[in-house]
């Protein structure tokens, strides 16, 4: 549940994102705010600390809190680009396997990178409590837990699923190798090589690799930048090419940074429904969102058991212990016996640390610390770009996540500005990794997941200055 300052916060975000408070105006005063919500003035300077986080307002000395000029945006917010009309073949591993090589060099600034910092993660609390849970480890649990996985972190799992209201089988959760083998297993246990999966546009690269691994072809739907798919052009696109099964990332979608409104969810619903095709759901960031309440999971609104949700801790809590989990509803034999056949078992050391953490108490607390501290520095990444790179750039407004997504004039070449900032030391995720026929040749993705310091500032100046340069000609 949310706290009281979090809900005014919340609300006030709300009437800017609206237009009821504008760029430049002032805000209540604290004794205005406290009579208006009924509340403390401790509540109401928590309330404007959290929106100041988010980069939504800024204080000034003896006058009050206003509404930040840049809070709205000095460019147009990013747009929806469009979407293929036929299906296609999957050719996308040899990029992906470039960009994410140049991620692993410490001293390239990361901008380009799927994770947050690792300094934001409890892992020294985490490997204390994987030794002390080892060493009070029954050894037949070794064996007997193999494929469905441990049975403390599944229990855990389980009633906080339950908690957000997902339904949860006898057998579920599974927990496995990361959401990546979760998602993997799930559309293999929905599809046959040859059938037509649909996808957003653009998608996460690692929805393409499946798809190119598993042979399938890709057919696009199109997708907002801040409210994600569209339900008639779904419903159009399965109409059209007998989609086998979709993959989808309500929440916060990587790279767009989009969060569907449940109404839209509800929409989709009806339309996967009424073709009997089943859903991939992507879930691994709904647990960074920015206001205080976690968005609804698709999985949430499935009453025919359609949806097949995956998620895992290593965007928000263990980055590197590899430990994700699937829901996978009617199909929970098929991803166990896929489970067996691939890798057979998830790492118990790890399934052990995070189920003692668990436990324990803390996670949401953590979560909350995270969220704030995401959300700042997403938000002043956000600023750097508007600020440096040249006119005609848009860019999204993501409400949870750590991306940004970056649409530069279309003279820009994203591919080619990333060869040249990787000679300079900073990393990007251009956009051609988001689709299957490698488009989205002007548009990029950033991370906003690493705290703020001159490097990062001198390296969006740098990005802008290349974009203006290729502007030029």
């Amino acid at each position: 549940m949310s706290t009281l300052y979090e809900q005014l916060a919340d609300s006030l975000a709300q009437r800017i994102r609206d237009g009821g408070l504008q760029a430049g105006e002032r805000l209540p005063s604290v004794r205005q705010a406290c009579a208006q919500a009924q509340v403390s003035p401790a509540t109401v300077f928590q309330a404007y600390d959290l929106l100041e986080s988010r980069g939504l307002i800024e204080a000034r000395p003896r006058s009050g809190f206003y509404v930040r000029k840049q809070a709205r945006g000095k460019a147009p917010p990013a747009q929806a680009e469009p979407a293929r009309a036929d299906s296609t073949e999957v050719a996308i591993s040899e990029l992906v396997f470039e960009v994410l090589h140049s991620t692993r060099d410490r001293d390239v600034v990361p901008l380009g990178s799927a994770f947050p910092s690792p300094t934001l993660f409890p892992l020294e609390r985490l490997a204390r409590d994987g030794a002390r849970a080892m060493r009070q480890l029954a050894p037949q649990a070794l064996t007997t837990e193999l494929t469905s996985g441990n049975a403390r972190l599944r229990e855990a799992l389980r009633a906080r699923s339950v908690r957000q209201g997902l339904q949860v089988g006898p057998d579920e959760p599974i927990i496995t190798n990361g959401a990546m083998e979760a998602l993997n297993l799930c559309l293999q246990a929905v599809t046959r090589p040859g059938d037509v999966v649909a996808i957003e546009a653009p998608t996460f690269y690692a929805a393409l690799q499946a798809l190119e691994r598993l042979h399938l072809r890709a057919v696009e739907v199109p997708t907002h930048p801040q409210l994600g798919v569209d339900p008639d052009g779904l419903a159009e696109v399965i109409a059209r090419h007998g989609v086998a099964a979709c993959w989808l990332m309500p929440g916060f979608q990587n790279p767009l940074g989009a969060l569907m409104p449940n109404a839209r969810k509800q929409a989709v619903m009806r339309v996967l429904t009424q073709a009997g095709v089943p859903v991939v759901e992507d879930d691994v960031y709904g647990e960074l969102h920015h206001g205080s309440t976690r968005p609804l999971p698709l999985k949430a609104l499935d009453r025919e058991s359609l949806v097949l949700h995956c998620s895992s801790f290593s965007k928000c809590l263990a980055p590197g212990y590899r430990v994700g989990w699937a829901l996978p509803g009617r199909h929970s034999h098929a991803v166990h016996k896929l489970k067996m056949m691939s890798s057979l078992a998830t790492s118990v050391p790890s399934q052990l640390a995070l189920a003692e953490y668990l436990e324990e108490g803390g996670y949401d607390r953590h979560l909350r610390q995270l969220r704030l501290t995401l959300a700042n520095s997403l938000a002043q990444l956000r600023q750097l770009v508007l600020r440096h790179f040249p006119a005609g750039t848009r860019v999204s407004q993501p409400e949870g996540g750590y991306f940004l997504w970056v649409q530069c004039p279309e003279q820009v070449d994203t591919l080619a500005l990333h060869h040249q900032a990787l000679a300079h030391g900073i990393s990007i995720a251009p956009g051609a990794l988001f689709s299957a026929d490698q488009r989205f040749r002007s548009a990029m993705r950033l991370n906003g997941g690493h705290p703020h310091d001159a490097r990062i500032a001198q390296a969006v100046r740098w990005l802008g200055d290349r974009a203006r340069s290729a502007m030029a000609g």
